[in-house]
């Protein structure tokens, strides 16, 4: 029986390209966690910088608005001290009817080592890193509602930095679910760290079909759903997303599951 590749590993099972938490082996995701801690120091230094990335080109491709994410992005590339470039979206020839490919195609040819990509169209990223030279890597910061993998990994760590263990915790997620990929990749985080129990919680119009395939536990009421938590993430409404009125006002959402 023929099992599908894994696209963000290489054939010695080794990460490649980071596009989602789903499907990455444990030992990987612990193995990121314990990087990022290591290099927590280095915010403490006078001069916040390692050569790790020295002679490497960083391209941040946000086709969707952003302020944290490409700002911490580019933060940490430099800190690395990659050279870092924001392609301007609005002013580039994306704005003219250039196809994705056609702008990854252009950009390799200036000699790009990572791209940084965000897109409104869920699976962009796994499109891209399709079309990569090898030795070209990707990472998701956001594909529509599927998968936000390092907002996912973000969320683990600071879980991790304050719990110190996932194997006796229960974790609420609480909100609009169904528009969220930040869920998702915090699905997946918890259940590939051994979190014995992930609850969703959120109006029946908020929450997906499927959750109860991913191993979470589904609550329709907040008491319900945040009762004997050891942590709660929130989420706001995803507007912007949404393509109905699936809630009479946003400030009677608050009223049922904002805290």
């Amino acid at each position: 029986m023929l099992h599908k590749r894994n696209p963000q590993l290489n054939g010695n099972g080794e990460l490649i390209h980071l596009l989602s938490i789903e499907g990455l082996p444990r030992d990987i995701v612990t193995h990121i966690l314990d990087t990022a801690t290591n290099f927590v120091s280095v915010n403490d230094r006078e001069v916040k910088k390692v050569p790790l990335l020295r002679g490497k080109s960083v391209f941040n491709l946000f086709f969707e608005n952003s302020t944290r994410t490409r700002t911490t992005f580019e933060i940490a590339a430099k800190r690395l001290s990659a050279d870092v470039l924001n392609l301007d979206i609005a002013r580039s020839s994306a704005s003219k009817g250039e196809s994705l490919l056609d702008t990854i195609a252009n950009l390799s040819a200036m000699a790009a080592d990572l791209f940084v990509v965000r897109h409104s169209e869920s699976g962009a990223p796994y499109l891209i890193a399709q079309h990569v030279a090898p030795h070209v890597h990707v990472i998701n910061a956001g594909d529509g509602r599927h998968a936000h993998p390092t907002q996912g990994l973000l969320d683990m760590y600071t879980i991790r930095h304050y719990k110190k263990d996932f194997s006796n915790l229960t974790v609420a997620i609480v909100g609009d679910v169904l528009h969220s990929r930040v869920a998702r990749s915090d699905i997946h985080g918890l259940t590939t760290l051994g979190c014995p129990e992930v609850r969703v919680v959120g109006p029946r119009t908020l929450v997906p079909s499927d959750m109860a395939q991913m191993g979470v536990r589904v609550c329709h009421t907040l008491e319900e759903g945040i009762k004997d938590a050891d942590v709660v993430i929130t989420l706001r409404l995803q507007n912007e997303r949404m393509s109905g009125a699936l809630l009479p006002s946003s400030q009677e959402y608050f009223k049922s599951f904002g805290l």
